[in-house]
């Protein structure tokens, strides 16, 4: 019997993470566990840890490239070499020799369900020289019934061969064009200069705003505000225009003095019944920018959470996807994602949700879902005291949203007042909600609605065509136009999302070339992008603002133009997204990214622009004794060697979680051993000793997290049981009966 299981063929199927793994492997029955893998009478489940695999580095190419010289220059392999990652090398053995066992006939690739976790399996199974039959598993959430059903519907591989082509030519083109056009820049100026194919236009378009600010010149603009007898305020309008605002005083004051205080005649009561849908379901980038708008969490903080809500609470969908609608396969499932997710504060929520299970085309559309549907919660139940302070809110962001497009419209009725006053016209508009729909489940009772045409929403008096109304005032009005804000994390990925609408002059090329989008990077590379950009020292955080640094500026000026440009890359991308489509080949785009690579390193090597150090400190580097640079990253200030070739840093101060007791800024903490010091932005200082001390007597008077929690069981078990006394009360009570 045992010999003929083991002549039975078996699949071999590849996770992209332990704990992915050791779910596929409960529901596959692989229980015997083995070093890297669980094998069972028909699989052997094992994983990647992320990529097992990379592209090889420079000196794989030839030992001249160990060091790095401006003459070695453009270098552009014939054909890219793949190479095991020594950390994660014996994984990877454990992998090839599970694929290559004569028993095993198939391999079922069950990475993420995305171009890069298709990457992550290719290149195991490219690298390990393995010629086997391929499946795919593509799914969407890593619960037990999702991973039952992707199993009784595998794909063949061949289907996600595109997908891979795409994935594989992004990773060349980064390398091709990061590579040569890093160590040019790197030998040219002796200076650590990185660049990339999507973050130096990133970085460009920061400077584009910074630079947008920094010229604008604000500009006065001025109105009039009649107010009637009744209490109705009612604003200036342009007959013809219909802009509120006048960029001429003296025009508005000629206006203002034929006016007088006439009476105002209503010539118009338009009432206008409106309904509003709930926003859209989440994708990846709208859930970053809503965590960092209301949580101030980074792009890469948010991903991670997701991903830990998604891999080991099992309770949210596949979190790197760009579309916001479900599909319509979905829509059976909703009842049961809808009754997981009933708990706690959602119970009530989830109840009258379920009254409305018919999404209209606003929330399903097959045509607008292409790997992955929006982020909603999974059929699996969750357990809200298992999440961390982290995942609670973003768990919640992604409940409420789901839940909220199951809901009715929000109904209104808007009414805009028209009135003559001297000839002129005066506008005034307010609104009666009929029905809150979606918005109960935000708890807005009343909206504040955004300022339109400068007029502000006001409870109207009754009004009537032809009604004549008393003056008692028309008032001056002004104000300034404003520039546009500084980008934030949120705002910066709306950015890359949709260059086309943050571009200026650049903004009609780019609809003209890419259409209303087409973006830098994808939802799965961005807060990777962003984050390379802070370490790289080329941006810095000032408050919730993102700004370029000295070494960014120059940075910029120092690249090709062609590589700056936000529309070139998003260009590219869309060609990535073709060849994922079989719309394009492969090699055509590496062959134009080398060429591309080549014109890159000619110009820098052409080029008579210097680069200058202005941050340099007046400590001296203790490895090689040359000045040392002070740079301010994303969690504090650091010292940095200027040679790169030494590579000596030094932390000198850190953004911490401790709150200031002024302003509940975060403080920052500089110094060392018994001199360090808080410091906060407002001005207050602390010692770090004087901290401690502060903090243990705050402690002592609080109750903590653990007393509260058995205070609240002896609650509920003395509500279950019934009060002792109350119990020994009704006890004589039935007695005396």
């Amino acid at each position: 019997m045992h010999e003929r299981m083991l002549k039975m063929s078996k699949t071999v199927v590849l996770a992209e993470k332990p704990s992915v793994g050791k779910d596929i492997a409960k529901v596959l029955r692989c229980h015997k566990q083995g070093n890297g893998y669980f094998e069972g009478d028909r699989y052997v489940v094992t994983w990647a840890f992320g990529h097992l695999v990379t592209h090889a580095d420079p000196e794989a190419y030839g030992e001249q490239y160990k060091k790095w010289r401006l003459e070695d220059l453009p270098l552009l392999p014939d054909r890219l070499k793949l190479v095991v990652i020594k950390k994660t090398g014996r994984q990877f053995q454990q992998v090839k020799q599970l694929m290559s066992r004569p028993d095993v006939k198939e391999i079922v690739i069950a990475t993420d369900a995305g171009r890069e976790g298709e990457l992550v399996a290719r290149w195991v199974i490219e690298k390990a020289h393995v010629k086997k039959p391929i499946k795919r598993l593509w799914i969407s959430s890593v619960t037990d019934k999702a991973i039952k059903e992707g199993f009784q519907r595998l794909r063949d591989g061949k289907e996600y061969e595109n997908l891979y082509h795409s994935a594989a030519a992004r990773a060349e083109a980064d390398w091709l064009v990061g590579i040569n056009a890093t160590r040019a820049l790197t030998c040219k100026h002796n200076a650590q200069l990185s660049c990339g194919r999507v973050q130096t236009p990133t970085l460009a378009m920061i400077a584009q705003r910074e630079a947008e600010i920094k010229n604008f010149k604000p500009k006065a603009f001025y109105g009039m505000e009649a107010e009637a007898e009744n209490g109705l305020k009612l604003v200036w309008q342009d007959g013809k225009s219909k802009d509120w605002r006048i960029f001429s005083q003296e025009k508005r004051d000629r206006l203002l003095s034929m006016l007088g205080n006439r009476e105002a005649v209503v010539t118009e009561v338009r009432k206008t019944k409106k309904k509003r849908f709930a926003p859209s379901l989440y994708d990846l980038t709208e859930l970053q920018r809503e965590a960092n708008q209301r949580f101030g969490y980074s792009a890469k903080e948010t991903l991670s959470t997701l991903q830990s809500l998604y891999e080991y609470h099992k309770v949210v969908t596949y979190p790197r996807t760009d579309s916001r609608y479900l599909s319509s396969d979905i829509v059976s499932t909703l009842k049961d994602r809808i009754e997981a997710c009933r708990v706690g504060p959602y119970v009530q929520l989830a109840q009258q949700a379920r009254l409305h299970l018919k999404p209209g085309k606003h929330v399903v559309d097959d045509s607008k879902v292409s790997d992955h549907h929006a982020i909603i919660p999974t059929e699996e139940p969750v357990f809200l005291d298992k999440l961390s302070v982290k995942e609670r809110k973003i768990y919640d962001l992604v409940v409420k949203r789901f839940l909220a497009v199951m809901y009715p419209p929000f109904e209104y009725e808007q009414t805009t007042v028209r009135a003559d006053i001297g000839g002129e016209t005066f506008v005034a508009k307010g609104k009666v909600i009929l029905a809150q729909g979606w918005k109960q489940v935000y708890g807005d009772l009343v909206e504040e609605e955004e300022e339109k045409e400068g007029i502000k929403e006001q409870i109207l008096p009754k009004l009537t065509e032809g009604q004549r109304l008393a003056i008692r005032a028309i008032n001056p009005t002004q104000g300034e136009t404003k520039p546009p804000e500084l980008f934030t994390e949120g705002s910066l990925l709306a950015a890359m999302e949709n260059p086309a609408k943050f571009m200026g002059n650049e903004r009609k090329d780019l609809i003209k070339t890419l259409g209303e989008t087409g973006g830098l990077g994808t939802v799965a590379t961005r807060a990777d992008i962003i984050e390379k950009l802070f370490d790289s020292y080329l941006i810095e955080k000032n408050g919730k603002h993102i700004r370029i640094t000295s070494k960014g500026k120059q940075l910029l000026d120092l690249v090709p133009e062609e590589l700056k440009s936000p529309a070139l890359t998003a260009k590219w991308e869309q060609k990535l997204s073709a060849i994922a489509k079989g719309k394009l080949n492969k090699a055509a785009f590496v062959s134009e990214m080398r060429g591309y690579a080549k014109a890159v390193v000619n110009e820098i090597k052409e080029s008579e622009k210097t680069f200058r150090h202005d941050n340099l400190s007046t400590k001296k580097c203790p490895d090689c004794g040359k000045r040392l640079l002070e740079v301010k990253g994303k969690k504090g200030q650091m010292l940095v060697c200027q040679d790169r070739e030494c590579g000596y840093r030094k932390s000198v101060s850190i953004v911490t979680n401790a709150r200031c007791p002024e302003c509940k800024k975060k403080l920052e903490l500089r110094g060392e051993g018994e001199g360090r010091i808080f410091v906060c932005t407002c001005g207050h200082r602390e010692k770090y000793a004087a901290f401690q001390q502060r903090k243990e007597k705050e402690k002592k008077g609080k109750v903590s997290r653990r007393e509260i929690a058995n205070y609240i069981k002896q609650q509920n078990k003395q509500q279950e049981e019934g009060h002792p006394a109350l119990k020994e009360a009704l006890s004589k009570l039935f007695k005396q009966d």
